[in-house]
């Protein structure tokens, strides 16, 4: 994967309060963002969208997850 930009899809809307694009620190095939008092974790399937004349690795929401205290 090319791209330092991602499209996210899915998981709570109080994630996108500042939209869909990201640019996450390592953009592999699953990322995990902090939010709240756990982690949203989203994987790559293969899809692609065009933003902006961009093609963006859209990564869909799997699961969230606890931090362990």
């Amino acid at each position: 994967m090319t791209s330092t930009k991602i499209v996210l899809a899915g998981g709570p809307e109080r994630l996108f309060a500042d939209g869909h694009v990201r640019r996450p620190e390592n953009p592999n095939e699953k990322v995990k963002i902090l939010l709240g008092s756990g982690y949203e974790h989203f994987v790559h399937n293969g899809e692609f969208l065009t933003i902006e004349g961009e093609n963006l690795p859209v990564f869909q929401w799997s699961e969230r997850t606890k931090i362990a205290e």
